[in-house]
């Protein structure tokens, strides 16, 4: 048997611990994690910081694999695991949920929610909620549009939770009817209410809510794109509404529990690409967001991406952690963004710790589609990445490599992370998937705080919605133009590094009706595309199964849709596969918050392929995020060569490294069960793929 092909396939967990006789672990009394990591990313700051020192830099490279399960699904599993009171539960990569003993995998329990409601759309899901009041615990948990409270004892439904157990996500959207809402990263409990962002299509407007975490009803709503009259409406243009949706949190959040704030991240408003009907900053799309949590009232905010055309969504929870600035001790949250960038704030009154600039952009070269004069820039940290492509990035790997980059930099060139909306390639650096990403940072008390870093260059250009000669595309390859063409690209072959299937010759791999249902409910990083209606969503079937007639026969009278839309997403690799950029393409990041500067730098992950041609290790691009303890380490997966490793916090030296079986996307968790100390790691995907 291939184990490695058989490991890749079935997803599991891997534990890993000391096989030593040690004291049991010690605790500091700082913000982190204690013996259970029974919150996503540790601790409602979303600090990614565990108390815990049983495992430290004297003996990590003695760390050995304790225990591992099977799950048996077959899909990205980017799950952070929750442990409590010494057991582990899971989502799977097909949303079941899993109960198993911390100390020896032993399963207790599994739910599916497929058993509950059929059809249920399958997604990314990174984590879980837990609560307990002493005497009831409950875990939540999500499938397609459906959010599930089960008895932390057993995993039966708790029938007195919404209708017989779980909610519809579409419910309390403040829109008309139920749309199709996902959530693929869990919410934060505070008092006896769960609040959560939301997973949206372009068309259907964002939010972030909080329930009663006994009955589901709604407590309130902050609509993250505002309703006529509301704070921010003026920053859009006259019936915006029709127009547009998104500028939800799908990131996460972090809360400030004593004082009762919690802190939203939030994506781009749609489309993602046009915005030559929304004209205007957008507010509160690409913000960070500052509300009471008991009443959903707007405290602060900032918002770090004006008029968003670059899908530039925040793509990480906020942070919160303790610094010492000019010689006081500040409260704060930071944030990354994908431009590589830290935003960093006092917690408590959104002023920024360092000025913030607002530096003047390249005009559109489309007529009629404008972009925003200036986009802001912190002035400390520094960047943790460039911040454009210039000739000294060009690749060095090999002559090819070089002669290759040079050629298509002089065609393209380069506006780093906001190029001017045009119909001519550009390449697009800082790129769409940063910078920083979904996996999250983790913070100390020390005031450091630890983040990886893609250095990846992809390509930018909008493509006309009519013919040259003026003539209106027939419906159907128009319709995929504007829904379908941004993931899939307009020449369908995808992006399937990226999760984005080809849909070349899709009738020789799925029959109508199951693209159908796919296009409905969604799956994987695709949302329901519910709010389309039938008629194009059959049009788009004939485009895609080559049945469409050449002429356009149907009456577009009253059809909105933008002259332009996004080519496609695509990396610029060499002939190889590799990034066309001069390493490093993936880096692991100190940064001392006290003082706005960066304290070390090191590539994180390698190819060894190019190690052994001679070339310094490169650094992969890298998923998932990174834990930090009490013993001084930091631990992190995330890598293309499916690794984990354990670096020194204080200077970035590797001390520890396990060869995966699988590709490791997942955010670690630390714990400790019977006084022994262990990690928890979610492996099995396919998000990045080796060159070659």
């Amino acid at each position: 048997m291939d184990i490695d092909h058989y490991f890749s396939k079935h997803k599991l967990i891997f534990i890993f611990y000391l096989f030593l006789n040690l004291s049991a672990c010690k605790q500091s009394q700082e913000d982190g994690a204690g013996d259970d990591w029974a919150t996503y990313l540790g601790h409602p700051t979303s600090n990614q910081y565990s108390s815990l020192d049983q495992i430290n830099t004297e003996n990590v490279s003695q760390l050995e694999l304790a225990w591992t399960y099977q799950t048996g699904d077959s899909a990205n599993y980017q799950t952070n695991n929750l442990i409590v009171d010494g057991w582990l539960y899971t989502a799977t990569p097909h949303s079941r949920v899993v109960a198993l003993d911390g100390a020896t995998g032993k399963e207790q329990w599994t739910f599916d929610p497929s058993e509950v409601h059929k059809s249920l759309a399958d997604g990314d899901q990174r984590g879980l909620m837990y609560w307990d009041d002493g005497e009831d615990g409950r875990i939540l948990t999500s499938k397609g549009n459906r959010l599930y409270a089960l008895n932390a004892k057993d995993g039966g439904l708790i029938t007195s939770f919404g209708e017989n157990g779980s909610i519809h996500l579409g419910e309390g959207m403040d829109v008309s009817g139920k749309p199709n809402v996902m959530l693929n990263t869990p919410g934060l409990i505070y008092k006896e209410m769960f609040i959560i962002g939301a997973n949206v299509g372009e068309d259907v407007p964002g939010a972030v809510r909080a329930f009663d975490i006994r009955t589901g009803k709604r407590k309130w709503i902050f609509h993250t794109l505002p309703r006529p009259g509301e704070y921010g409406s003026e920053t859009w243009p006259e019936n915006y509404l029709e127009r547009t949706g998104g500028a939800s949190d799908w990131s996460g959040l972090a809360i400030d529990i004593p004082r009762g704030i919690v802190y939203l991240s939030t994506e781009t408003a749609g489309p993602d690409f046009y915005g030559g009907n929304r004209y205007g900053e957008n507010l509160f799309a690409n913000s960070l967001v500052a509300l009471d949590a008991n009443t959903g009232e707007r405290l602060w905010h900032h918002q770090l991406v004006h008029h968003d055309l670059w899908d530039m969504d925040i793509p990480q929870p906020p942070t919160l952690l303790t610094v010492k600035h000019e010689g006081e001790k500040v409260e704060i949250v930071a944030v990354g963004t994908k431009m590589g960038l830290l935003f960093v704030y006092d917690r408590v009154t959104g002023k920024p710790l360092w000025p913030i600039e607002e530096r003047p952009q390249e005009a559109s070269k489309i007529e009629g589609v404008r972009n925003w004069p200036t986009q802001p820039f912190p002035i400390k940290p520094p960047p943790l990445m460039r911040q454009e492509y210039t000739v000294d990035d060009l690749s060095n790997i090999s002559p090819r490599a070089k002669q290759m980059s040079k050629e298509v930099f002089s065609q393209s060139g380069n506006y780093g992370a906001h190029p001017p909306p045009s119909i001519d390639q550009t390449i697009i650096f800082p790129g769409y998937d940063g910078g920083m990403e979904w996996g999250g940072a983790a913070a100390d008390p020390e005031g450091i705080l630890y983040v990886n870093v893609n250095e990846i260059p992809w390509f930018y250009q909008l493509v006309p919605t009519k013919k040259s000669d003026g003539s209106t595309l027939p419906f159907g390859e128009k319709q995929y133009l504007i829904n379908c063409a941004s993931c899939h690209g307009t020449d369908r072959k995808g992006n399937p590094a990226g999760g984005f299937p080809s849909l070349e010759n899709i009738s020789s791999r799925l029959n109508k009706d199951v693209v159908m249902q796919i296009m409905k409910k969604g799956g994987g990083r695709m949302p329901a595309f519910d709010q389309v209606s039938e008629a194009r969503r059959e049009a788009i079937i004939k485009f895609l199964f080559n049945e469409e007639p050449a002429v356009n026969t149907k009456n577009e009278r009253g059809d909105n849709a933008p002259p332009y839309v996004f080519r496609g997403f695509q990396r610029w690799q060499d002939d190889e596969g590799y990034p066309a950029i001069k390493p490093p393409w993936g880096t692991l990041n100190a940064v001392d918050l006290n003082t706005g500067t960066i304290k070390w730098k090191v590539p994180l992950g390698e190819y060894e392929e190019l190690t052994k041609r001679g070339i310094p290790i490169t650094g992969t691009e890298n998923y998932g995020g990174p834990v930090v303890t009490a013993g001084g380490l930091l631990f992190i997966a995330a890598t293309a060569d499916s690794k984990i490793r354990a670096f020194d916090k204080d200077n970035g030296q590797v001390l520890w490294e396990y060869q995966l079986p699988a590709e490791g996307h997942a955010t670690p968790s630390v714990y400790a069960v019977n006084g022994k100390q262990s990690l928890a790691i979610s492996v099995g995907g396919s998000k990045l793929s080796l060159p070659g």
